[in-house]
């Protein structure tokens, strides 16, 4: 079994280790992998909570999500509460389990897979991702029937900038070229502008170039990407949170 936590942390940050051991002892048969994203980046986690669960992999793996900005209520919380508990069910086999904040279940929703809510407690502790999920993923895992409504889930954001990878190359919600194919366009992230070549192949420009191109991530459909060859396009382009739209001219 395959268990991959994502989750806005930190990296290197000790709430990664205390999570894994807290998983040695609910599920020791896992595997546990961390996938840190930045804080509060609901965007972010949501891509890779999807392209984890609708990529290839093995049947029983489990994707847990945990970026809890608690952004949904603006007065004060009693006893920790946040937002809640959500899960999937592939008909893969993969199990994906998180918290409903923001867009981290909007892509999967956006695939078509239902979310519902898991019926567990949304308070207890600061630290929910190692105090009260845990037992819930593991008893989810196990197959106990802990599933309850299904949640209207809000869109992923369209045509904007959503995991910038360790290249520095932008992945996009970017579904079809902006442009013919060899056409030169004008890309404005933020405040930041540069000029791509819209091609087939995201290494199909010289180097010292940016394509704007189908990348290496993507279910059903490619994600474009902007990809600076021989540089790094996030850079060039101001490091832009995910979720900043991504202008095309």
């Amino acid at each position: 079994m395959l268990l991959t936590v994502v989750a806005d942390y930190g990296v290197g940050d000790l709430a990664f280790a205390e999570v894994r051991q807290r998983f040695a002892t609910l599920l020791p048969q896992a595997q546990v992998t961390d996938l840190p994203v930045r804080p509060f980046d609901t965007v972010g986690a949501g891509f890779c909570v999807a392209q984890l669960a609708l990529g290839d992999g093995p049947g029983d793996r489990i994707v847990y999500a945990n970026v809890a900005p608690r952004q949904d209520e603006a007065d004060a919380r009693t006893d920790n509460a946040g937002e809640p508990l959500a899960a999937a069910r592939l008909a893969s086999g993969a199990l994906v389990v998180g918290v409903a904040a923001g867009a981290t279940m909007s892509f999967l929703a956006g695939a078509g897979v239902p979310v519902r809510a898991v019926k567990v407690a949304d308070c207890g502790s600061q630290f929910r991702s190692r105090d009260v999920f845990p037992a819930a993923v593991a008893a989810l895992a196990r197959g106990d029937d802990l599933l309850g409504v299904e949640l209207a889930v809000p869109p992923a954001p369209e045509r904007a900038v959503v995991w910038t990878d360790g290249y520095g190359n932008l992945k996009t919600s970017w579904h079809e070229p902006p442009a013919p194919v060899g056409s030169t366009v004008r890309v404005r992230i933020g405040a930041a502008t540069a000029e791509a070549t819209v091609t087939d192949g995201v290494f199909a420009v010289p180097a010292g170039r940016m394509s704007f191109a189908p990348g290496s991530s993507g279910w059903g459909r490619p994600f474009y990407e902007l990809l600076l060859r021989g540089g790094d396009a996030a850079a060039l382009l101001g490091r832009p949170p995910n979720g900043t739209p991504v202008d095309v001219m």
